[in-house]
């Protein structure tokens, strides 16, 4: 049996029934990354060894009747931004060549915990910018649907990965959209916790106001199971929520959406979206109202006319400060320059991608002497009427649904050298972070060309739990996602 192809909950529930052991689960695991990986590049660093290890341990756990976990048994993929002690962490880019960090991220530590099982570190855009995984310094990442088109970014790999079937889950990173964009075109969930839901310990620092941590799977109960995991308070992150966490799982079986108010967002739904994105979205609005949703329309014109200018000043401006540690001295690549200026000039120049540089001479001009309080300052008010715009909203309605992107999954180099339009694939997604408010993406059903659809739904700060009710809804209507290539 190809057991790559079942879920974590069925997994989990066979392996602990010894039906299937955890060995066999991650054997058919390693076996589809090898017939796919040459074609797809969603891997930068497989640990098959390590993971066949940590299966055996896990038959052992049950042979001596002890409970593995939540995830007994369940191969998983990681971001290759999140640290595993001793497995090369590269973010994709060159600077850090073949950096193996001496701790690991509390989110995967988390999921070890419950018996998970790692099979590798994910292809992705260089330290997380970039919406397509074509800024990789290890070569694009394909979209299993269609190898000649994007599989979305920065998390293309980990979206890819579950698409293709080599992990029923994994974790990606959101700053901008970097789970819900790729979960879209790859035809995955993929879902962007509040801020402060997950601890970000562990996670290589893109924008740190706006990083987020978070699943993709095939299905909505993986997802909220996946969540129930990776969602602990953890003392080592300040930001990080310290509340008790609600049981993500008990609202899966909610049976409709009557009484409850889902916003559309008026000028969004003027916005120039493909047609067949523009269909999936009306479809998914009309399965809501026939669920018994009251269909509210909501006019967020700060969020929609300002957005995609104010997070791109906030985020290259953080992202100037965190990559100032890349110097050549402290971590990856070095060089033998005698001059400390020339080293830096050598090991930054190098070492960075064309895109990171771009982002950092951006974030570093909106910082500098005379423009601070003209740009930041400034994204930095906007940002803040955002977020009121969106707490009024979510006074009127419980949810909100969107597209997650423009347009389905365009081609590799369509866009590479427009970075304008690349930052628009983004458009739907990065005021959601902005906010720090969850949102999810989950498929709406297939283009004329056989190419997901994807829509989102947004919730209030802290509002995992109605979100997760809302896409479960809907995910009736729409079936759990497949695996690509219609190998069911």
């Amino acid at each position: 049996m190809d057991f790559y192809r079942l879920s974590a909950h069925e997994i989990c529930r066979k392996v602990k029934s010894g039906e299937i052991t955890a060995r066999e689960t991650i054997e058919s695991s390693l076996e589809r990354i090898n017939s796919l990986e040459k074609g797809l590049n969603a891997l930068i660093t497989r640990v098959d060894e390590r993971a066949l290890e940590k299966a055996d341990r896990v038959d052992r756990m049950l042979s001596a009747g002890e409970d593995p976990g939540l995830l007994a048994g369940v191969p998983v993929v990681i971001k290759d931004n999140m640290c595993v002690q001793g497995i090369r962490t590269t973010c994709a880019s060159r600077i850090l060549g073949d950096w193996k960090p001496p701790f690991t991220a509390t989110v995967v530590a988390e999921l070890e915990k419950e018996g998970a099982i790692v099979l590798g570190k994910a292809n992705m855009d260089e330290f997380a910018m970039g919406s397509s995984t074509e800024h990789s310094a290890f070569g694009p990442c394909s979209n299993p649907w269609d190898p000649d088109r994007v599989p979305g970014g920065s998390s293309g790999g980990s979206a890819a990965s579950v698409a293709a079937g080599y992990a029923p889950i994994s974790l990606g990173s959101d700053t901008g959209g970097s789970i819900r964009q790729p979960a879209a075109f790859c035809g995955t969930c993929g879902l962007k916790p509040t801020y402060g839901l997950v601890s970000r310990w562990g996670l290589v620092a893109f924008a740190s106001s706006l990083d987020q941590i978070g699943p993709f799977a095939r299905s909505i109960e993986d997802i909220a199971l996946t969540l129930q995991v990776i969602s602990k308070p953890d003392p080592r992150d300040s930001t990080c929520n310290p509340s008790k966490r609600p049981d993500y799982q008990s609202v899966l079986d909610q049976s409709s959406l009557k009484e409850k108010k889902v916003g559309i967002v008026k000028e969004f739904m003027d916005y120039d979206i493909d047609p067949e994105v523009r269909e999936a979205l009306e479809k998914t609005i009309e399965v809501a109202r026939s669920e018994g949703a009251e269909i509210v329309e909501l006019s967020l014109p700060v969020m929609v006319r300002y957005g995609l200018a104010t997070y791109y000043i906030i985020a290259p401006a953080e992202a100037s400060s965190n990559l100032a540690r890349y110097d050549g001295v402290r971590y990856g690549i070095s060089s033998e320059e005698e001059d400390l200026m020339d080293m830096y000039l050598k090991i930054r120049g190098d070492g960075f991608g064309e895109e990171v540089k771009r982002r950092i001479l951006t974030g570093t001009y909106v910082l500098s002497s005379g423009y601070y309080d003209a740009y930041y300052l400034t994204a930095q008010k906007v940002r803040q009427i955002m977020t009121s715009e969106f707490k009024e909203a979510f006074s009127r309605v419980d949810t909100i649904i969107m597209p997650t992107a423009p347009t389905p999954a365009f081609r590799k180099g369509e866009l590479l050298d427009d970075p304008i339009q690349m930052y628009m694939a983004d458009v739907f997604t990065l005021p959601i972070n902005m906010a720090g408010l969850p949102g999810l993406s989950l498929n709406a059903g297939y283009s004329r060309k056989g190419l997901p659809l994807g829509v989102q739904l947004i919730g209030p700060k802290w509002g995992e739990m109605q979100l997760l009710a809302a896409a479960s809804v809907l995910e009736r209507s729409f079936g759990p996602s497949l695996i690509a290539g219609g190998d069911q």
